[in-house]
């Protein structure tokens, strides 16, 4: 336990340039909170004290406005920065070293019963508002642009952008989220698309205006 709490407590360090001493990230961070609390949610709701469980996750809910349902799996050394308004569901699978943003959702589509959250990879980094929604994986060392919608499969090593979410493919490129964690500076491929698009319309009034002049 506590080898798992110098991990994640490292882990702040190095992707947080806010934070300070380990002392006030142990003490005043909420997301640390957040996930100590839901260690013992999920412990009590493996051994099916479901009643304990939900008043655990509602009160951690309470005290520091991320919700994470008892039976969500979270791996090690996840950094949530700032918290407020996440909300991860019952299904829902983190894995390790990832980055959350606040108001990110990990939700379902619907009142489906059994696997009806995502499944989020090891190093991956979620943008702020984004909602990651259905029983699909999002892959290793993957992003998730600010207030993106992704209502599909992520793969690995890739950026999914825009509502809903478009892929853009990064082959094998593994990126460190401690060294980088910028979640808005990312290409949008329908952006790039409607860039040329405006380009070749220029081009082309432009040979059409000189064509007219010609023949005048």
């Amino acid at each position: 336990m506590f080898n798992e709490l110098r991990e994640t407590i490292a882990a702040y360090k190095a992707r947080d340039p806010a934070a300070r001493s380990s002392l006030e990230i142990l003490l005043l961070y909420p997301g640390i909170k957040a996930v100590r609390s839901h260690r013992k949610a999920h412990w009590c709701y493996e051994h099916n004290l479901l009643f304990l469980a939900r008043f655990i996750s509602q009160r951690s809910r309470h005290k520091t406005g991320i919700e994470i349902h008892p039976g969500a799996k979270i791996g090690r050394r996840l950094v949530i920065d700032h918290g407020m308004g996440i909300v991860i569901g019952e299904t829902a699978e983190v894995g390790d070293d990832c980055l959350i943003y606040h108001g990110v959702t990990l939700g379902g589509t619907g009142k489906d019963k059994g696997k009806r959250h995502p499944t989020i990879g090891n190093n991956v980094l979620i943008g702020t508002g984004a909602k990651v929604l259905g029983p699909f994986k999002v892959g290793d060392n993957s992003r998730i642009a600010a207030n993106s919608v992704v209502l599909k499969e992520v793969p690995p090593d890739c950026t999914a952008v825009g509502v809903p979410a478009r892929i853009v493919r990064r082959g094998a490129e593994k990126v460190n989220y401690a060294a980088e964690v910028d979640q808005v500076n990312m290409t949008d491929p329908v952006a790039d698309a409607l860039g040329d698009v405006r380009r070749e319309l220029g081009r082309l009034e432009k040979a059409i205006y000189e064509k007219e002049n010609k023949s005048k």
